[in-house]
């Protein structure tokens, strides 16, 4: 499998028979997977902690750590992927959804090469 190769509704099926063999369903309410998520979150910043930017990226070049890094955003997306399932949310459509608000709060003009909120444009 690879990013090139699969889509996200197949990945969203491997996850779901994956927990429907565990029957795990019954513990992923939307309360415990958006807990989950930020869990996973926390434990990839843990990662970058106490280091700057260019720290940070030096942290990918590691062979170790970068494996470890590789593990956490896979755990994120799973649990992300888990709560679309289970909120019946098709992933691709609000994609497009989002960035097309996003489109509209940080046009290009105004938003380019700077990190400002949309509200301070």
């Amino acid at each position: 499998m690879s990013d090139q190769k699969t889509t996200i509704a197949e990945i969203k099926e491997i996850i779901r028979s994956f927990v429907e063999e565990r029957d795990w369903q019954q513990f992923h309410s939307p309360k415990n997977l958006s807990m989950a998520i930020a869990a996973e979150a926390a434990e990839l910043m843990e990662h970058f902690l106490w280091v700057d930017s260019e720290q940070s990226r030096e942290q990918l070049t590691d062979t170790d750590k970068a494996e470890e890094i590789r593990q956490e955003i896979a755990d994120i997306v799973i649990y992300a992927l888990e709560f679309a399932n289970e909120a019946g949310i098709d992933l691709t459509e609000a994609i497009s959804s989002k960035l097309e608000q996003n489109a509209h709060k940080y046009p290009v003009e105004k938003s380019r090469g700077n990190c400002l909120k949309y509200t301070k444009l």
